[in-house]
């Protein structure tokens, strides 16, 4: 494909949805262009506001956290395979609120709980951890959370 096609596909495609740069080089290295132009395309999306890593993580981060669920590990793990620094997931990652992120992770344990068909305490709560932890919750708050639940069920 050319270049000047190329450089207005990507940038339909980053004024229809947030992109990062990894996934929009990834295009231009499929399109054939080569290192140089793709660098030179990824310069101009960037200049041109077309692209921004700060802008994609913060929408990344709270749509993941509201709609999927996700905890802070688990959206810092996906970010980096995007190749985002870690500067930048930082300061994305300060856009959850921590009361509803607890509040999240104890409606999540709140549904596991009820789904859980073992009544053994240890395998429940076992059961539950592995959960949270599937989902990115960061262990001592998932603990903390599960005692609460355990406590109040009693």
């Amino acid at each position: 494909m050319e270049y000047k096609k190329a450089l207005h596909k990507a940038a339909v495609l980053c004024s229809q949805q947030e992109r990062c740069v990894s996934d929009i080089r990834k295009k231009l290295v499929n399109w054939e262009l080569s290192v140089e132009e793709c660098d030179e395309a990824i310069d101009y999306l960037i200049s041109e506001k077309y692209l921004d890593d700060g802008r994609y993580s913060q929408f990344f981060v709270r749509d993941k956290f509201r709609f999927n669920g996700w905890g802070r590990t688990k959206i810092k793990y996906q970010l980096k395979q995007k190749d985002i620094s870690s500067f930048i997931i930082e300061d994305a990652l300060e856009e959850i609120n921590e009361k509803e992120y607890l509040e999240k992770l104890a409606e999540l344990l709140q549904v596991k709980m009820r789904q859980l068909r073992n009544k053994d305490p240890w395998k429940a709560k076992a059961s539950m951890v592995r959960f949270a932890q599937s989902r990115g919750y960061e262990s001592h708050l998932i603990f903390t959370c599960i005692e609460r639940l355990l406590a109040s069920s009693d």
